[in-house]
């Protein structure tokens, strides 16, 4: 019965996505059938890892971070786990052939985050890299597995897109990376006296990630194209609304989407996509 085992574990992925991202939900949803599950479960890896570092702060969260690591490299060798977050991560891991040079580099960004609370150009691109690019790439290689993209030549847009989601969380999330935990992510900012030129130049350079995966992006697979690009619109959306916020705003509280706005961006994408204008 190691088929119902699986697919319990599957299913843990699963609700720990929807319990934590409505937009990744959505956006997992519009993909073709075959590709949620394992899109799940790279998500509920990844959410768990950033728990340890972002959350945990009444335990060790260094010996939490190297037992889940630990635990990691050892599902994925055994092919099989008890966790069932890593259980269902390591299936696709094996099955998608994933590298582990990916998650190595997803792990030491996370490692960052325990101690590193300011960065140089050099370490921000290294969490970037690890943080949200490599996440991109796995995802990529679940999408091409069946030889309906190519993977190297979508790899540059991949990373692109990571990127790009990842510094708009950077904006979004200004104030309680401060507040919360001490860190700024971009380099050469100071919280305290962030202004509209640091603000300006952070935008320029995030709306160059969009453009550069916009270009991968209509050439993703068809069982693919629309879930990522529902994201891409999502995470568009959400950066013009961080443009047209002021600074103070953009320091004081956390800009979102509501809910009925996602679910609009939702049924815009799905009629856009039928209608080949994608």
């Amino acid at each position: 019965m190691i088929e119902l085992f699986n697919k319990t574990t599957f299913d843990c992925a699963r609700l720990v996505t929807q319990s934590y991202s409505t937009s990744f939900t959505l956006g997992i949803k519009t993909l073709d059938k075959e590709l949620h599950e394992p899109i799940y479960a790279i998500y509920g890896f990844v959410r768990y890892a950033d728990e340890i570092v972002d959350t945990f702060h009444d335990w060790n969260r260094e010996t939490l971070l190297d037992k889940f690591e630990h635990d990691t490299y050892e599902a994925i060798k055994q092919k099989i786990s008890l966790n069932p977050i890593l259980h269902a991560f390591q299936l696709v891991v094996n099955q998608y052939q994933i590298d582990l040079e990916f998650i190595d580099a997803f792990l030491n960004s996370m490692r960052m985050d325990l101690d590193k609370t300011t960065y140089c150009d050099k370490s921000y691109k290294t969490y970037i890299y690890g943080s949200a690019e490599v996440v991109g790439l796995m995802c990529l290689k679940v999408f091409c597995f069946h030889g309906e993209g190519d993977f190297d030549t979508l790899k540059p847009a991949a990373c692109s897109l990571g990127s790009a989601f990842q510094k708009v969380n950077f904006l979004r999330d200004m104030k309680s990376d401060h507040e919360d935990r001490g860190r700024v992510y971009f380099p050469d900012i100071n919280f305290d006296n962030f202004n509209q030129k640091d603000k300006d130049l952070i935008e320029m350079d995030i709306q160059k990630d969009f453009d550069d995966a916009y270009q991968g992006i209509i050439r993703l697979p068809e069982n693919a194209k629309m879930g990522v690009y529902l994201a891409y619109i999502y995470y568009l959306k959400l950066f013009d609304k961080i443009k047209d916020a002021s600074t103070d705003t953009v320091k004081n509280q956390r800009i979102r989407i509501p809910n009925p706005r996602k679910l609009a961006l939702l049924a815009k994408t799905y009629l856009q996509f039928h209608l080949r204008v994608v």
